[in-house]
């Protein structure tokens, strides 16, 4: 007997399942501007909608509006998605969805926050976004509240106020039955063993590079340089410390 479950007048065990090769022709066929294509791979993705809203689930009363924001993200996905890179759909879709259900979240958080600190917050959504696009790199805090001319306390605070709670034990993602929890990730295991293999293993891993990727790794993720002012730094082109950077990380994941 089949679990039933309908959001938005949906039975979720009727749902299709695409394999991976199929969701692959399908999204060539989208790019091609196959018609039907689109919406045959968004019905065949809802069960990855319905896998990320697993994590918010104790939000009662809302799954019908998740369901459908989640399904916004989707099709956002499916619009953007790069078929040449050697990425799964999913690998990219999973943060689409979730992000586009975090804007939700935080636009309809019910806990009630000062109008000043939502201006300041909505403001600094805007600073990020445009350096963003502009620096085409994640943009740490203090490069937003240098644009706001604020002080960087300020800006966080006020992004933090329009945050969605998170339980700590919610799944951060679910696939074939195992759940990973928020918790899992973030737990303290820093003394095991394990951790000082691990550790000892990327050590090995990192003096095995070459010292420009040890230099551009160091200003990256010790340092919270971007690439931009990675680049302006060792005085070379952004796109040569991406490539730098992307060599390094393969290398490391290669021998981890």
């Amino acid at each position: 007997m089949s679990n039933k479950v309908e959001i938005c007048g949906v039975d979720t065990s009727l749902l299709p399942k695409l394999r991976s090769d199929e969701v692959d022709e399908l999204l060539k066929r989208v790019k091609a501007g196959e018609p039907g294509a689109r919406e045959e791979l968004i019905v065949g993705n809802l069960r990855l909608v319905l896998s990320v809203l697993q994590r918010y689930w104790s939000h009662k009363g809302i799954s019908d509006d998740l369901f459908q924001i989640g399904c916004l993200g989707l099709m956002k996905a499916i619009d953007n998605f790069d078929i040449t890179l050697n990425v799964r759909f999913s690998t990219y879709a999973v943060p689409m969805i979730i992000g586009e259900i975090r804007r939700y979240l935080r636009d309809t958080n019910s806990l009630r926050v000062a109008r000043s600190i939502r201006d300041t917050a909505y403001r600094a959504l805007k600073a990020r976004e445009e350096l963003e696009r502009e620096l085409d790199d994640d943009v740490p805090v203090e490069k937003i509240s240098e644009k706001l001319n604020l002080p960087i306390k300020e800006v966080a605070c006020a992004l933090d106020a329009i945050s969605a709670p998170v339980s700590l034990y919610e799944p951060v993602y679910n696939s074939n039955g195992d759940k990973i929890l928020l918790m899992d990730q973030i737990r303290d295991e820093k003394n095991d063993d394990e951790k000082w293999t691990e550790n000892a293993a990327l050590s090995s891993a990192i003096e095995s590079l070459c010292d420009r990727e040890r230099e551009i790794l160091y200003l990256r993720y010790y340092e919270g340089r971007t690439q931009v002012e990675v680049s302006k730094d060792i005085g070379i082109s952004q796109a040569q410390v991406s490539r730098l950077e992307k060599n390094a990380l393969s290398h490391i994941r290669y021998l981890m």
